[in-house]
């Protein structure tokens, strides 16, 4: 009989800061993993870096021009409306505090994830397994729950009815749908249940009363905040999270009992990479940048003579043109070239994606389908510089360097939603600002295409498997064969 799966998703867990507190012996839960499994430290996450469109393809197995999650913050092109699913209180206040709770509680999960691709939850219960969900942003799933909103909520008419969503057959979502009974941990005070001990709370409850289903995966919020503040080699967080990890393994017996029947997966979202001190330096405003032209004000939405919208998703911004005569693609991206805070600059003529950069100079030209082949077997066709994304090809392979999988992870956010946009990425150090955009001079963020963001850890204990290649959308299929009790995958060297 297959062993359950337990996934634990720690949020902006990088393997030098992990390895770090392991060496200083703050972690011996996290030592306990590494010591009894495989240990990857370089597994390539999704692009934007965010955690709603990481989560959307962990959930889905593909990135986001398939699951239509395109980031934090993005433009709806048939809604003319900014969407952002929590990125700071300021910008959500100014787009409408109501409707972004709305987007963030209902919309994300029910209509922006696209229908057209089933969710592991959603095929877990076609084969008749259950799986639980706990703090995770992305949930899809066959079962309907209500969501226990806070009365002040239930005051405004989006909310006064008491409307279902979808999720995994066991779910929690903070204090608003919970497995266990108890509310300790899950007081407004404690942003309603969306913490680290809430998390492991509610795994617990699971693991006493014999519940736990065939697959589980749980969110562990709290760690971003700390590595955003104090930058991305601080071990703080790692040292607290591992005191939920052994509140956890103490359920157990030993610590040994709880590998026995169980394949313990522990991964992180997204890396992050470190902001300057100076913020004059550090912060890129793209208002400032952008400033011949008209720029969509937040809290007055599409106006008739706007010309730019802006969706900053920290280190990565979508520029979307509303009026592609006055404020053509191209003519966007050469102002941003002349910034050498930019790394990454890309648009699509036709189905061709061109990138630019204001580090390195020409022009890279790519589109999907050609006879060039990457480490992943995907088949490109690449003209011009390759240096702009630090490709090398040799004999037709196309390797990769400081961007991870970069032809795919770009295209596929070129195409994840409609309208005319450009994508720009910030290179380490720098992050993008906007209208009351989070900063974090000092510290770290993320987002953007780089390797600082784009490469996380994983840990795995009780199979000798591993997935086809070490990208996120390539866990879910993975699972689903471990699930099935199918082992013949090739077990991969720990580098």
């Amino acid at each position: 009989m297959p062993k359950r799966i337990i996934l634990l998703i720690i949020d902006s867990l990088m393997y030098p800061a992990l390895e770090k507190a392991v060496g200083e012996g703050t972690a011996p839960a996290f030592q306990f993993f590494m010591e009894k499994g495989a240990v990857y430290p370089n597994v390539v996450t999704s692009f934007p870096t965010m955690s709603v469109t990481v989560d959307s393809s962990l959930l889905t197995g593909v990135y986001a021009d398939v699951h239509r999650v395109p980031g934090l913050v993005w433009f709806h092109d048939e809604e003319k409306r900014l969407i952002n699913y929590g990125s700071h209180v300021r910008e959500l206040w100014k787009l409408g505090l109501l409707r972004a709770i709305d987007d963030m509680l209902y919309r994300l999960n029910n209509e922006h994830l696209s229908q057209s691709i089933a969710t592991i939850h959603e095929e877990l219960a076609a084969k008749g397994k259950e799986s639980a969900s706990i703090n995770v942003l992305l949930y899809r799933g066959n079962t309907d729950h209500p969501l226990r909103l806070p009365a002040l909520l239930t005051l405004f008419k989006p909310f006064r009815t008491r409307r279902k969503t979808h999720g995994a057959r066991l779910f929690t979502y903070g204090s608003f749908a919970r497995i266990g009974p108890s509310k300790q941990n899950g007081h407004f005070w404690q942003r309603y249940g969306f913490n680290n001990r809430f998390s492991a709370q509610e795994l617990i409850h699971l693991i006493r009363t014999d519940r736990l289903p065939p697959f589980t995966i749980v969110y562990f919020p709290d760690m971003d905040k700390m590595v955003h503040k104090h930058g991305p080699m601080d071990t703080k967080g790692i040292a607290q999270t591992d005191k939920q990890l052994q509140a956890i393994l103490n359920c157990y017996p030993s610590w040994e009992e709880a590998l026995r029947d169980q394949c313990w997966m522990i991964i992180g979202d997204n890396g992050q990479a470190p902001i300057r001190a100076d913020r004059n330096k550090a912060l890129i405003d793209l208002r400032r940048l952008l400033q011949p032209y008209k720029v969509m004000a937040l809290k007055r939405g599409v106006q008739n003579d706007d010309e730019l919208v802006l969706a900053v998703n920290e280190r990565m911004a979508f520029i979307y043109t509303l009026d592609p005569q006055r404020a053509p693609l191209v003519k966007l991206a050469e102002v941003l070239q002349q910034d050498d805070r930019i790394d990454v600059i890309a648009w699509l003529e036709g189905n061709i994606a061109h990138v630019i950069s204001g580090v390195r100079g020409g022009t890279l030209m790519f589109r999907p389908g050609g006879a060039q082949i990457d480490e992943y077997e995907q088949r490109w066709d690449v003209q011009g510089e390759l240096g702009v994304l630090d490709l090398t090809i040799s004999s037709g392979r196309i390797s990769y360097g400081d961007y991870p999988d970069a032809l795919a992870r770009l295209y596929s956010s070129l195409t994840s939603h409609r309208g005319a946009f450009l994508i720009a990425s910030a290179a380490p150090g720098f992050e993008f600002i906007g209208e009351g955009s989070p900063t974090h001079v000092g510290g770290a963020s993320h987002g953007a295409l780089h390797r600082h963001d784009s490469l996380i850890p994983m840990i795995v204990t009780g199979t000798n498997s591993a997935p086809k290649h070490l990208r996120v959308i390539d866990l879910k299929e993975w699972i689903l064969s471990l699930l099935e009790g199918e082992s013949d995958e090739t077990r991969r060297s720990n580098g």
